[in-house]
C-alpha cells in the first residue's frame, strides 16, 4: 500500500502537482500512510464480522489517500488518468519483483542447504506478495468511486454520462460494500484474471524447480 500511495504522489508531482510532496507523503515510512479508519478500524471490524457470522469473507483496508490537486496538472485529463493508474502500476512492479526474488532465492537455496528453511520462509512471504498485489491491482481497477478505476472510466465516458457518474460517486462506497456483502461471487469473478496470473506465475516457479520444498508448509 505504501508503494501504491507513493506512486500516486510521485506521478502527480511529475504532472505539476506538489500537494503530496508538500504534505510529506512521498515517504517510505509506513506511519505517514496510516489512516485510523481505513488502515486499522475497517479491517478489524470486517474480521470481527467474519468471525461473528462464522464464515470467511472479504477483509479490506487501505492507506490514507495521498492528497492530489488535479487543477495543478499541466494536462488535467491526462494527468488524472496517469495518477490513477500509477498505484496499480506500482503493485504490478512489486508483484514482478516478488517473482524475481523467489527465483533468485530458489537458485541460492540449491547451493546452500543449511539456509533452506529460512529461504523457504522468505519465498513464502514473496509468494503472498504476488497474490496480494495481484488482488490490489484488480480491486483498485474496479470502476466504482472512489477507486482508481473510476477516475479512468470517468474520462472515457461522454461528458453528460461522466457528469452523472461523478455525481453517483458519493454512493460508491455503499455500492462497494453491498457487492461484498450480497454478491461476493461477482467480486470474485472480477478478481479472477489477476489471481489466475499470480497462480500461474507461482506454478511456473514450482515447475522450474525454483520453489524450495521448505516454502510449502507456509503456503497451505
Amino acid at each position: 500500500m505504501v508503494a501504491h500511495e507513493i506512486a500516486h504522489g510521485y506521478v502527480a508531482l511529475q504532472q505539476g502537482d506538489r500537494t503530496a510532496l508538500d504534505a510529506g507523503r512521498l515517504s517510505w515510512n509506513p506511519i505517514r500512510h496510516i489512516d485510523p479508519v481505513l488502515t486499522i478500524m475497517l479491517p478489524l471490524l470486517m474480521l470481527w464480522g467474519s468471525a461473528a457470522i462464522g464464515k470467511g469473507g472479504f477483509v479490506i483496508g487501505g492507506a490514507k489517500p495521498v492528497p492530489v490537486s488535479p487543477e495543478n496538472f499541466r494536462h488535467p485529463r491526462r494527468g488524472d488518468i496517469l495518477v490513477s493508474l500509477a498505484g496499480v502500476a506500482a503493485n504490478f512492479v512489486v508483484a514482478i519483483a516478488c517473482v524475481a526474488l523467489i527465483a533468485i532465492i530458489g537458485l541460492l537455496g540449491r547451493q546452500a542447504d543449511q539456509l533452506s528453511v529460512s529461504l523457504g520462509i522468505l519465498q513464502a512471504m514473496f509468494a503472498y506478495g504476488i497474490l496480494i498485489n495481484a488482488g490490489l491491482i484488480a480491486f483498485n481497477l474496479l470502476p466504482i468511486p472512489p477507486l482508481d478505476g473510476s477516475h479512468v472510466l470517468q474520462h472515457l465516458l461522454p461528458r453528460r454520462l461522466a457528469e452523472s457518474y461523478v455525481r453517483f460517486g458519493r454512493f460508491g462506497i455503499i455500492l462497494l460494500f453491498a457487492i461484498m456483502a450480497f454478491w461476493p461471487q461477482g467480486l470474485q469473478m472480477w478478481l479472477a484474471p489477476t489471481q489466475w496470473a499470480a497462480g500461474s506465475s507461482l506454478r511456473t516457479l514450482v515447475e522450474q524447480g525454483l520453489m524450495l520444498p521448505t516454502a510449502a508448509p507456509w503456503l497451505k
